[in-house]
């Protein structure tokens, strides 16, 4: 789920890379273009252990490695397809923590109902919430970008998934507040296999060689394996507006 607190005028070429760390953690990294005439938070769903706090979120700083996308591109082979990308009242509580990430400044929000303890300007919209009842019991990674209109760096960190057999990819939109049945889609997925995984990738590309042959490993820093290939998926055009797995095969 790509979410935003208020309206952006465009996101786009957004990139996606997801790999179990461990068994049970599962990391991610998130990379978009995006215009907006205010200051707005992303919001992104992670179906985590239930009782999962703050502290269980480990940050990732990624600010020395912004090509980080486009060295995984680098792995697969180049084909005609490649050519178009380039709930009542809440009970009391705390603020919550903001760290800094890079370039970004993040929060953890344990669940829903916590969301009135960020800024309202980086809360999910009420209507949103409204319309998403199938993510309670999740948590949310918070992260609040500046107005303009630029390529974010990538934006990683890694979770106690209660999903640990398949892989999460937060793909649903929410662009103006409200959950719309079908989106525009303009996505390239990236995932990795892990020992403890039988995952399925039909109608995903393999890489050719394995990640030293294309990836920095120092300022990739835990997220990717150097042992296994790299997985890539496509999503464009207008699609059913929905979160995207890797399932067992």
């Amino acid at each position: 789920m790509c979410c935003f607190s208020g309206s952006v005028d465009r996101v786009s070429a957004t990139k996606i890379f997801a790999r179990l760390l461990a068994p049970g953690r599962q990391g991610l990294v998130y990379q978009m273009s995006l215009k907006s005439r205010q200051d707005v938070a992303m919001i992104l769903p992670l179906p985590v252990v239930p009782g999962t706090q703050g502290e269980a979120i480990h940050w990732v700083d990624l600010s020395q490695y912004p090509q980080f996308f486009s060295d995984l591109d680098r792995g697969f082979p180049v084909s005609k397809s490649d050519s178009r990308k380039d709930w009542g009242v809440p009970p009391a509580g705390a603020a919550l923590p903001v760290v800094e990430v890079g370039n970004f400044e993040a929060s953890f929000v344990p669940s829903l109902a916590d969301f009135h303890r960020l800024d309202e300007r980086f809360r999910l919209s009420d209507v949103a919430q409204d319309d998403l009842p199938e993510y309670l019991g999740w948590a949310f990674a918070v992260f609040k970008l500046k107005a303009g209109d630029r390529k974010i760096h990538p934006m990683a960190f890694s979770f106690p998934t209660a999903s640990p057999r398949r892989l999460f990819f937060p793909t649903l939109h929410v662009h103006d507040g409200k959950v719309h049945d079908f989106a525009e889609f303009d996505h390239a997925l990236y995932a990795q296999p892990h020992p403890t995984q039988e995952l399925s990738f039909l109608a995903w590309t393999e890489s050719d060689l394995l990640p030293p042959s294309f990836m920095d490993q120092a300022l990739s820093k835990e997220l990717l394996s150097l042992d296994h290939h790299v997985y890539r998926r496509s999503l464009h055009g207008r699609l059913e507006n929905e979160d995207t797995w890797v399932r067992s095969a």
